[in-house]
C-alpha cells in the first residue's frame, strides 16, 4: 500500500466475503491508536437463520435502525426488502455528517444499491470525499452508479477486493495506509507531493 495522497479506503468484494468484518477491525486498530472514529455500518439480520433485513448502526453512538427489512411496508423495494429511507436520514446520513465534522475518521457501509436510494446519502458521501478526512467504507461490489464510479476513479481513493485469502491481513493493512494521516497519533501528515 503506501501510495502518496490516498485518504480513503473502500473495500469491495462479493456478500459475505467479510467486508464488514475487516473494516470493524481497522477501525479497532486506528481507535488503539487514539483515532476517533465516527459514521455507519450495516449488518445483516437473521431470523431462524434466514436474512430478513439490514440493520443501521451510528458506531460513534451505538445507536441503531433499520436500513431494510422484509417486513418494511414503505420505500424503495429492491428483491425482497424495502429500504427505510427515513432510518437510513435519520441515523446514517446524520452519522456521516457528525463524523466529518467531529472525528478523525469516516467510515461508510456500506455505498451501495439500498443506500443509494437516499438523495441525503449521495450528498452525505460526497461531502466526506471532499472533506480530505481519512475514510473507510465498502462499495458494492457490481453495482454501476455515478458516485460508485466517482469513488472508483478517485486519486485519493484505494478500492481493495476483499477475498478469503486476504481478508486476515487487511485490518492492519489498512490501518498502516490511514496512520499517517491522523494527527492524534503524532504521525507526520503528507502535506503536498
Amino acid at each position: 500500500m503506501g501510495e502518496r495522497g490516498v485518504r480513503a479506503v473502500f473495500l469491495t468484494g462479493r456478500p459475505g466475503v467479510g467486508k464488514t468484518t475487516v473494516l470493524l477491525k481497522a477501525v479497532e486498530l486506528l481507535k488503539s491508536l487514539g483515532a476517533r472514529v465516527g459514521g455507519m455500518v450495516s449488518q445483516e439480520v437473521r431470523e431462524e437463520g434466514v436474512r430478513v433485513g439490514f440493520e443501521l448502526i451510528d458506531i460513534s453512538t451505538g445507536q441503531k435502525g433499520w436500513l431494510a427489512h422484509v417486513r418494511q411496508r414503505e420505500g424503495p423495494k429492491l428483491g425482497k426488502y424495502r429500504v427505510n429511507i427515513s432510518d437510513l436520514d435519520r441515523i446514517g446520513v446524520r452519522a456521516i455528517l457528525k463524523a466529518v465534522e467531529e472525528a478523525d475518521i469516516v467510515v461508510v457501509d456500506e455505498v451501495g444499491p439500498m443506500e443509494l436510494f437516499s438523495e441525503r446519502f449521495r450528498e452525505a458521501v460526497k461531502l466526506a470525499l471532499r472533506s480530505g478526512k481519512p475514510i473507510i467504507g465498502t462499495i458494492h461490489w457490481r453495482a454501476r452508479d455515478p458516485l460508485l464510479d466517482e469513488i472508483r476513479r478517485s486519486p485519493f481513493v484505494k478500492v481493495i477486493t476483499v477475498r478469503p485469502a486476504n481478508r486476515d491481513e487487511l485490518p492492519g493493512l489498512i490501518a498502516d495506509e490511514l496512520r499517517p494521516l491522523l494527527k492524534t497519533s503524532g504521525g507526520e501528515s503528507e502535506n503536498g507531493g
